[in-house]
């Protein structure tokens, strides 16, 4: 059983050589439009703001948001999944920074057909229902970093598989993410790019709690070490 306080713990542990660095990752997550720090709406706030006698302003802000897009489904995922390596394999001593572009080099394909296909459920359930949009996106938190120990794994297996591994485990995934909100309080106090230095912090949060995910899929027999790339000396000592 995993604690709060022991992920986070063990994360101010590995930031403590890397900070700077797992800072840059952070930020690079962040801008590709990953990780689990929300921020949608605002853009539909502001447009809302537009007068309708300036429709080229409309027509510009389209463009834009489908140049985001595809620019978060053909780099975007790449670099998310790789950033959830990069922090991964931190937890386990193994800093590396390269680790962040190496999903381009292997499993391109499958990786973005796979962070597509997450995307698209998560975006589907939450037409059905706003709750089971939140829910199913808790559901499927881990399919990133299951992609990051295996980028060639199949698109279902993944959406399975983190299905799994959440299992019984969304609430507590849910106030962890919780327990951020008064960093992130802090951060906005401090002119607001205070909030970028706390983000290192959850993300390394979330990657060692992967690592206990996936200790517990592994010893239950959810998966073997063969599916996800992993040694027996990869198994996580919590």
């Amino acid at each position: 059983m995993w604690t709060r306080a022991e992920l986070k713990d063990r994360a101010k542990a590995v930031l403590r050589s890397n900070y700077w660095q797992a800072l840059l990752v952070s930020i690079i997550i962040a801008l590709v439009g990953g990780g689990n720090r929300g921020s949608g709406g605002s853009a539909g706030r502001d447009a809302g703001g537009i007068s309708g006698n300036n429709p080229e302003i409309y027509q510009i802000l389209i463009v834009i948001g489908i140049v985001f897009i595809l620019f978060r489904i053909f780099v975007g995922y790449q670099l998310e999944v790789g950033g959830r390596k990069y922090f991964v394999k931190s937890a386990q001593g193994d800093i590396n920074f390269n680790y962040v572009g190496f999903s381009f080099k292997n499993g391109y394909t499958n990786v973005l057909w796979t962070m597509l296909y997450k995307a698209i459920l998560i975006f589907l359930w939450t037409l059905l229902l706003i709750i089971p949009g939140i829910v199913k996106s808790y559901a499927y938190r881990m399919v990133p970093y299951i992609l990051a120990d295996n980028p060639q794994i199949d698109y279902n297996r993944a959406i399975e598989l983190s299905n799994q591994m959440t299992m019984g485990e969304k609430f507590n995934i849910f106030v962890l993410d919780l327990s951020f909100i008064g960093w992130y309080i802090l951060g906005m106090l401090a002119l607001i790019i205070g909030v970028i230095f706390v983000m290192p912090y959850e993300d390394a949060a979330n990657a060692e709690l992967y690592l206990v995910l996936r200790k517990k899929a592994l010893d239950s027999g959810l998966c073997t070490y063969e599916e996800l790339n992993l040694s027996s000396q990869d198994n996580y000592s919590f």
